[in-house]
Formats: structure tokens, C-alpha cells, sequence
């Protein structure tokens, strides 16, 4: 299977909406020693998903990267570093020869502003990992995640790039876990 074995990266974020990529093969899998967290930056003025090592583990999807051609990947990563995770973090699957992650560049960090979440980027992970791991791997999203800041309402013109449309159902989802980890919510 020498020539099937792709180099991979750890999606923990928008990268698990497999609508948003066609990254292939991909397997949902958990990593253990991280967490995500929302970062502020000198980059733009709403927040960007993170991770960064911390107890506990977190839900997402190894995807090959074929050909070993990151190019496009590291353009749409652009404010990311990308970091190779560690042997035993994760379970490989049988196809992935190592597996990268990408965290934002500390270079970027902005700690003491309080940038908001887009909301139709938030959309677009929810819906990832309901199709993922379902509406509880959905719930474990927004509790294996820090940082939250208020949410700007885009979701009736859509400022993510790669923003999705969402059923009621995934809409009433996101809303009810904002709504229960009490995240403020701001006009678009």
C-alpha cells in the first residue's frame, strides 16, 4: 500500500464540513492533547479557530493532502503554521503517512482585543461536524472550544468565504448551543 499513503492534516474546524474541500480520503477521528480555541489577530477584525496543545482531546477528520501538494491548503491556511502532530496523539488511519495540523501563527496573536465570531463561518463547522459525528458531536464542538466571543449575525449576507446553507434543523442547532453556552449574539 506504499504508493496509496498520502502525507495528512487534522480538520478541526470548518476543514470537517467536507463541502468546503475535496480532500480525500478522509476519516473522523479524535485528537487527544488539544483543544480548540478562538484566537484574536492583527489580521482582520472577527476571530479565527485555533488549536493549540491542552488536556483533553478534541473531534475532527484526517484528510490526505495527494500528491504531497500542501500549495493550496497552506494558501487557504494562510494565517495558520502548520505543526506535524505527534506519534500517539490520534489513530492513523491506514492511508495517512503523517498527519499535520494547522494553529495560527502566534506572530498574528492580538490578545487584548475582542474581535467576534462570524456566525456564518461558525454555521459552517456546526454543519461539518453534524455530518460528521452527528448533533451530539456538534454539542462537543462548542464544549471542547474557548475563547468564545460575541457572534456577529451574518448569516443573511455571508461574509465566510466558504459559508454553507444550513436546514432549519442545523440552524435551530447552532442557535440553541449559542443560546446555552449564553454567547452574545450582535445585529449583522
Amino acid at each position: 500500500m506504499g504508493t496509496d499513503r498520502h502525507p495528512a492534516f487534522f480538520g478541526y474546524g470548518s476543514l470537517v464540513n467536507l463541502a468546503t474541500h475535496d480532500h480525500a480520503p478522509n476519516t473522523p477521528v479524535r485528537l487527544d492533547g488539544w483543544r480548540r480555541v478562538w484566537r484574536q489577530t492583527v489580521l482582520r477584525p472577527y476571530a479565527f479557530l485555533s488549536a493549540e496543545p491542552a488536556p483533553g482531546a478534541i473531534d475532527g477528520i484526517v484528510a490526505a493532502v495527494p500528491g504531497r501538494n500542501w500549495a493550496a491548503l497552506d494558501a487557504r491556511e494562510g494565517a495558520y503554521r502548520r505543526h506535524r502532530l505527534g506519534a500517539g496523539a490520534l489513530t492513523v488511519p491506514e492511508w495517512a503517512d503523517t498527519v499535520e495540523i494547522y494553529a495560527i501563527d502566534p506572530a498574528h496573536h492580538a490578545p487584548d482585543v475582542a474581535h467576534p465570531i462570524l456566525l456564518s463561518y461558525l454555521d459552517v463547522v456546526v454543519q461539518g461536524f453534524l455530518h460528521q459525528f452527528g448533533a451530539e458531536g456538534a454539542r462537543r464542538f462548542f464544549a471542547t472550544t474557548a475563547g468564545w466571543s460575541a457572534i456577529h449575525d451574518d448569516r443573511a449576507a455571508p461574509l465566510y468565504p466558504r459559508h454553507q446553507v444550513l436546514t432549519g434543523a442545523e440552524r435551530r442547532l447552532v442557535d440553541d448551543c449559542l443560546e446555552e453556552w449564553g454567547v452574545q449574539r450582535l445585529p449583522g
